[in-house]
């Protein structure tokens, strides 16, 4: 079972400490609820007033914080790597990382804002709770609620827009090879910007420039879910894992395993049997 401590959370009011370094490694969620404030995201200026979201994927890159006296928010973070590890590999965040990054910032209609506020009181409500058996797989659930709210928030806002920049493009092409699936065989960067016909450097410094995270952080994104799913089964040895998945051997899979699990194969299926009482 996985403690509390093994993951980071978050709830404030004070808007200042989006800059700390205590948030370097989380995705912070900002609503505001009175009064303006601003700051600056991926040297580009962004403004909040009451009832607008943000979802901030990289706070190390905020900086030039300003509001007015009478401005409030209050602010969910999460550990970035918790995040990424409970969403499913095909979701509506992994298209929706593009826009986000580059315009962190949601209108929300009053309804929506509470529905917000309602997902990150519950949150608030049971993160002392690490006592239960099952935390993480609560906190988890909790999580993905929001998430997907925030998911339908982005839709209602931006829709499905087209756009013919090349750049965007080539990042909506990777994220679409990403999301059949074919991470379960190929996890090389390199078979990426082969199947996009560009160059390593290019896809690689287009990623991060669109989005904020690397090529390799997206692989494995869309790889851990699969990953899980094989390992839920008992049915299915570790070698046969291994051989599905494409591992060039068990020992460099067991390596995997303990890098984005942070546990061996046969640790994880031992944390997933029900404890005795």
């Amino acid at each position: 079972m996985t403690s509390k401590k093994d993951f980071k959370l978050m709830f404030t009011t004070d808007f200042y400490q989006l800059c700390s370094s205590e948030l370097s490694d989380c995705c912070a969620h900002i609503i505001c609820t009175a009064g303006e404030g601003g700051f600056v995201y991926n040297e580009s200026c962004f403004h909040l007033q009451k009832n607008s979201l943000a979802v901030i994927s990289h706070p190390d890159e905020v900086s030039n914080l300003a509001a007015t006296d009478d401005f409030h928010i209050e602010m969910f973070a999460a550990d970035y790597k918790f995040l990424n590890n409970i969403l499913p590999s095909n979701n509506y965040s992994i298209g929706g990382s593009m826009s986000l990054y580059q315009n962190p910032v949601l209108p929300l209609s009053a309804d929506n804002a509470q529905k917000f506020l309602d997902d990150i009181h519950h949150l608030r409500r049971r993160i002392n709770d690490d006592s239960f058996l099952f935390y993480q797989e609560i906190i988890a659930s909790m999580c993905l609620t929001m998430m997907y709210d925030i998911f339908e928030f982005h839709a209602i806002h931006y829709g499905s827009t087209a756009t013919t920049d090349r750049a965007n493009y080539i990042v909506k092409e990777f994220l679409q090879l990403l999301s059949t699936g074919i991470t379960r065989t190929e996890r090389n960067a390199s078979y990426f910007a082969d199947r996009l016909n560009v160059s390593m450097k290019y896809l690689s410094s287009t990623v991060k420039r669109t989005t904020g995270n690397t090529v390799t952080s997206y692989i494995d994104r869309v790889t851990i879910p699969i990953l899980r799913r094989y390992l839920d089964d008992e049915k299915l040895s570790f070698s046969q894992i291994a051989d599905i998945m494409n591992f060039s051997s068990l020992s460099y899979f067991s390596r995997y395993c303990i890098k984005h699990l942070g546990v061996t194969p046969s640790e994880y299926r031992i944390r997933r049997q029900p404890k005795k009482m």
